[in-house]
């Protein structure tokens, strides 16, 4: 039987479709609200990466486990929980797979990870977070989770880390990379000219999988289908959706307000801000990934076009908002 931890997250869902056409039994443990996701080889488990007791029964009969779980959040007050989920619930899933024997865990980390603000350099799997290279505590929790694969991996976890970049997917607008089409949806004006690594969610899962399959161990992994400006991905999505597409440049001193505004909106509301003092960084920054690596290990893989990934995920979002 085969573990999923995060399993109604984008990149956990996506995993366990995947898996179930592959004919695995699976037991697939969530924090929030699982899917509404019914399979005679899918077993759904509430439980936290928090929960150490729970984690040890959640891993009673797995030889398998994907790590999927972990919070992602740019806003000022997130880095307790970060570092709780991301780093403390890391080390609880390292410890109940070692104390199981669990025969091999593939980690969901984040190019977060590897430092994305970098000038002038290819940013590989030899990097890692730096005070210097990450504005983001974010940034910093999911390196210190992968700390936690790593001190696993030398106590004799079979484990593989994959770093994926922004994923794009038919998961929830209302968080996580899916945003970027809701902001768009919303015809939200503004871009920058920022570049980032995208990959396709399905690749993601398809990726993890080949790796578990592997004999491949103590590796990470870039996953990215290519670089591309945060504008391109925009007026893509906004052609998809038949919306207009963002026309303002921002400028460091517009983006510094505007973060200020979000906040404030922010405050008064129960939502988090579309951007971030952390994200509004992030923005300008021009991150070029190098996913050479995989793709010498697995030479008959590649990736979705950016293209498609994007028709795909609009058509389904669209369908969603049609049938809510």
């Amino acid at each position: 039987m085969v573990l999923v931890t995060g399993g109604a997250g984008l990149v956990g869902k996506e995993l366990i479709t995947q898996l179930l056409e592959r004919g695995k039994m699976i037991r697939a443990i969530y924090n929030k609200n699982m899917p509404g996701v019914s399979h005679p080889n899918l077993e759904q488990l509430h439980c936290s990466i928090l929960d150490v007791e729970g984690l040890e029964d959640a891993m009673k009969d797995i030889e398998e486990v994907y790590n999927c779980a972990g919070f992602v959040n740019f806003t000022a007050g997130s880095g307790e929980q970060l570092y709780k989920i991301n780093v403390e619930g890391t080390a609880n899933i390292v410890n109940a797979a070692l104390d199981k024997g669990i025969k091999k865990m593939v980690h969901v980390s984040s190019v977060s990870a590897l430092g994305r603000i970098r000038k002038n350099e290819l940013i590989n799997e030899k990097m890692n977070w730096t005070e210097s290279t990450s504005n983001s505590k974010y940034g910093k929790s999911k390196f210190l989770g992968e700390m936690e694969i790593w001190r696993g991996i030398a106590e004799g976890l079979n484990a593989v880390i994959v770093n994926p970049t922004i994923i794009l997917g038919d998961g929830d607008w209302n968080g996580g990379s899916t945003g970027i089409f809701k902001s768009v949806y919303n015809e939200f004006p503004w871009y920058t000219e920022g570049v980032s690594g995208f990959v396709d969610v399905r690749d993601v899962a398809y990726v993890m999988i080949m790796l578990m399959q592997s004999d491949i161990s103590s590796e990470r992994f870039i996953i990215s289908a290519q670089n591309v400006t945060y504008r391109e991905i925009f007026n893509k999505i906004a052609a998809c959706f038949n919306k207009k597409p963002p026309y303002k440049k921002v400028t460091p001193l517009i983006a510094s307000l505007v973060w200020r505004i979000q906040s404030l909106k922010s405050k008064m509301g129960s939502s988090d801000p579309l951007l971030t003092k952390e994200t509004a960084v992030t923005a300008f920054a021009e991150a070029y990934y190098d996913n050479q690596k995989l793709l010498d290990f697995f030479p008959s893989f590649s990736y979705r076009p950016i293209d498609e990934s994007i028709r795909d995920t609009c058509i389904l979002l669209q369908q969603k908002l049609n049938n809510p």
